[in-house]
């Protein structure tokens, strides 16, 4: 009787896993251009566009190899998203600006969107996300 309650909670709890897992997918980043090995890339996933470049959905801290990153967001519900990321040099965890409120660090976004006169807006980062992806981003 045992094994039969044992192996019956086995396979349920493998149906509710898979099941919780069915609706997510991976989102590879992949960043190119950057200008040295020095610092750290910050790169941050948004969902919304009233949050997009204030609250991230998830964020990564990651090395750079060879003048570029390699990052994978796992388990991310369908959706929309836009993804922003930059090269901290000085690994401070944050983005340094000029006196004017330039940025002094290089950055991007998904689409490879660019800001005119301000940051790059949500609706030329977004993308649907409804299998595995890869987003390149260049500097």
């Amino acid at each position: 009787m045992k094994k039969i309650i044992l192996i019956t909670v086995m396979i349920f709890s493998g149906v509710i896993k898979t099941s919780a897992q069915e609706g997510t997918f991976q989102i590879t980043v992949f960043i190119s251009g950057l200008d040295s090995n020095e610092g750290q890339v910050l790169i941050a996933l948004h969902n919304e566009k009233v949050q997009f470049l204030k609250t991230d959905f998830k964020s990564a801290i990651t090395k750079i190899t060879n003048k570029k990153v390699m990052y994978t967001f796992k388990e991310i519900p369908k959706g929309e998203y836009a993804i922003s990321i930059f090269h901290d040099r000085n690994s401070n965890n944050k983005m340094d600006v000029n006196f004017f409120g330039i940025p002094k660090e290089a950055y991007g976004c998904s689409n490879n969107a660019k800001g005119f006169m301000g940051p790059p807006k949500y609706e030329d980062a977004k993308f649907q996300l409804t299998k595995n992806s890869t987003i390149r981003i260049q500097i």
